[in-house]
């Protein structure tokens, strides 16, 4: 029996939305890193990343999205020979890398089908990481929030569909679940109390539909708290407070710091990404509708499925941490690092935040093979010294 090619055994091309961010970036470091693509396309409205976070990790062409066809995409094969736009020697992308990957930019927004098809041309899987992201932005906007995340994400998705996207990663949240005692997992029934987690929810309502009608292998992953370096454009908890002690401003904690949450460090978040875009890779790119008589629960996939298609998987530490928890190991490491101790304040809570939440993740464990690797104390003390040298370069 012949040797199947290897490339057919993982996804070559790649599109990640949002890919100028905190998490994108990462990806695509650690993609290019581990010689893990062939090519990268990115869509972003760069209304948080820029193309100098982008340039901080790698080579990058900008395309025009009017003019993209499979023919004018630095991803088709006939462009094989273009060459990257120069970068920092810090680049991912540097001469010595002869495996590197075509990385290719589009500025473009979720919201406009038409962009979210063209993208999705020549594409083996997609990352959705584009998102109006965060309960506070939800809740001071929440028709932003509902066109970015639910028609953002069913653009994307009709993108994967019309252009036979094999897989399709999409960037969940713990918020779809509300107020419930914790360990969240995934059978409970979701009760999101925030605009951001009834958007999510939608999205992973969507995903779960175009596996079982149209057959695009669809894996929803529900991140907890993520933090680490390259975070400097977050507004959550770790990179907030880290900022503010920076800059010698009180570290603020809407609320009375009892209010737990489950911080993932960003290298985990990444790995936990990598396994559902390759794990179980499909050799065939026929995609086939699941059945319509099988129950919406059911584990039963075709032969051309894989065994997470259609799934959703909580990516977190399975560890709770209260606020003030986090906050006293933070202050450690400000001290360890010569930081001046800022004082902490406490004022009322945001609407939209939960009492309680961290996740149950064996179900990653099995059918990923994924744990968390790294505990809060290292995370901690990796992603200060992060931003201290941002600062002092």
């Amino acid at each position: 029996m012949p040797t199947p090619d290897s490339s057919l055994l993982t996804p070559n091309s790649w599109l990640i939305t949002g890919g100028c961010g905190f998490i994108g970036t990462a990806l695509i470091k650690h993609l290019i890193k581990n010689n893990q693509a062939t090519h990268i396309r990115i869509l972003d409205n760069l209304t948080v990343g820029t193309k100098e976070d982008l340039k901080n990790v790698c080579n990058f062409q900008e395309a025009d999205i009017s003019n993209l066809s499979p023919q004018s995409s630095a991803l088709s094969p006939e462009t094989s020979n273009l060459s990257p736009d120069p970068s920092p020697e810090t680049s991912a992308l540097s001469p010595e890398n002869n495996h590197a990957p075509r990385v290719e930019l589009l500025v473009g927004d979720i919201r406009d089908p038409e962009t979210c098809e063209k993208c999705c041309q020549n594409i083996d899987v997609i990352i959705h990481l584009a998102a109006n992201t965060g309960v506070p932005q939800s809740v001071e906007d929440p028709r932003l929030d509902m066109e970015s995340n639910v028609i953002g994400t069913f653009n994307m998705l009709e993108g994967a569909r019309k252009n036979r996207v094999k897989r399709f990663v999409f960037a969940s949240s713990g918020a779809p679940a509300g107020e419930v005692v914790p360990p969240i997992h995934e059978e409970l029934p979701p009760h999101p109390v925030s605009p951001y987690g009834a958007s999510k929810l939608a999205g992973e309502g969507y995903c779960s539909a175009y596996y079982k009608t149209f057959g695009i292998e669809t894996v929803a992953l529900r991140f907890s708290n993520v933090y680490g370096p390259g975070s400097s454009h977050k507004s959550s908890v770790v990179a907030k407070f880290i900022k503010q002690a920076l800059n010698g401003e009180p570290l603020v904690i809407y609320g009375d710091g009892t209010q737990t949450r489950d911080f993932i460090y960003i290298d985990d978040l990444i790995n936990a990404i990598q396994k559902s875009a390759t794990l179980h890779w499909p050799q065939s790119s026929v995609l086939i509708p699941q059945s319509s008589e099988l129950n919406s629960q059911s584990s039963v996939l075709s032969p051309q499925s894989s065994a997470i298609g259609g799934e959703t998987f909580q990516i977190a530490t399975n560890r709770e941490t209260t606020l003030d928890e986090m906050t006293e190991l933070l202050l450690k490491v400000f001290e360890e690092k010569g930081i001046e101790k800022p004082k902490v304040e406490k004022t009322s809570p945001r609407l939209g935040d939960v009492k309680r939440n961290f996740s149950d993740t064996s179900k990653a464990l099995k059918h990923l093979n994924w744990q968390c690797e790294w505990d809060l104390v290292r995370g901690l003390d990796e992603t200060v010294a992060w931003f201290l040298n941002r600062k002092n370069c």
